[in-house]
């Protein structure tokens, strides 16, 4: 069995609770069982440890590029969550509107929709 870096992960878990809300991530770390415990682990410390666990790129730009690169790929449950850590991170609802014009230009306007309907879903709670 590989063992995850206890540091990296610590400070992953830092930062995606600090991105994604504690209750959140403390809620999927819970229900995870021995099926996917693994990779919860796993992507705590690569993903966000070893992702956003440096501050060459501050909180926000990464969210606004997350926001980009999950809306590229059409994965719109990760983007509803993305929107809300993005805000979370300081990311305006003029800057999200931005980034889901520049998603129309390059993905297409069908997945820029779908983004502007995630996006006012979420704007919508906050």
């Amino acid at each position: 069995m590989i063992t995850i870096d206890k540091d990296l992960f610590q400070i992953g878990l830092e930062q995606r609770k600090a991105t994604l809300g504690a209750h959140y991530v403390e809620k999927n770390l819970a229900a995870a069982d021995d099926f996917t415990r693994p990779f919860q682990e796993a992507m705590t410390a690569w993903c966000w440890g070893f992702g956003w666990g440096d501050d060459v790129i501050d909180a926000k730009t990464r969210s606004m590029m997350n926001l980009s690169m999950i809306g590229a790929l059409g994965k719109m449950h990760e983007w509803e969550i993305h929107c809300r850590g993005a805000i979370n991170n300081g990311v305006t609802r003029e800057e999200i509107r931005g980034i889901i014009h520049v998603i129309g230009i390059y993905c297409g306007v069908p997945q820029a929709l779908e983004c502007f309907r995630t996006a006012r879903k979420v704007l919508e709670e906050s």
